[in-house]
């Protein structure tokens, strides 16, 4: 049997992304960054239901989590992120911890998200 290589996705095919930074405001810190991503996950389906989620392609980037300063970084394709903020609003609950989602910004690219919203 023959492997053949798929070519890759060229790039004016691939879908274009967003990095939306947002902030967890919240009388008592939130640590565990897997309940974070599993709330903003619940409430997106709940907002915009299971085909508008994966439309919006909603990824929590696990690994730009800060707890000290509750702010994390969430993949959404462009053309979604208003849905994302509007389902970020409707979050009140984090394990049963009432909480606020506030997003600080937008950006194409990862470290600009990073270096003008996450650092700040």
């Amino acid at each position: 049997m023959i492997k053949t290589k798929l070519k890759p996705v060229l790039p004016s095919l691939r879908g274009k992304k967003r990095y939306l930074v947002f902030e967890v405001i919240s009388k008592e810190g939130v640590k565990d960054i897997n309940a974070v991503s599993n709330a903003i996950v619940h409430y997106s389906l709940q907002f915009l239901g299971q085909l508008g989620t994966a439309k919006a392609g909603v990824m929590v980037l696990n690994n730009k989590w800060d707890s000290e300063s509750q702010r994390g970084i969430i993949k959404v394709s462009h053309k979604h992120v208003d849905a994302l903020k509007a389902a970020l609003t409707l979050a009140d609950k984090i394990e049963g911890k009432d909480v606020i989602f506030r997003s600080l910004g937008v950006s194409g690219i990862l470290n600009k998200a990073e270096r003008n919203y996450l650092k700040a």
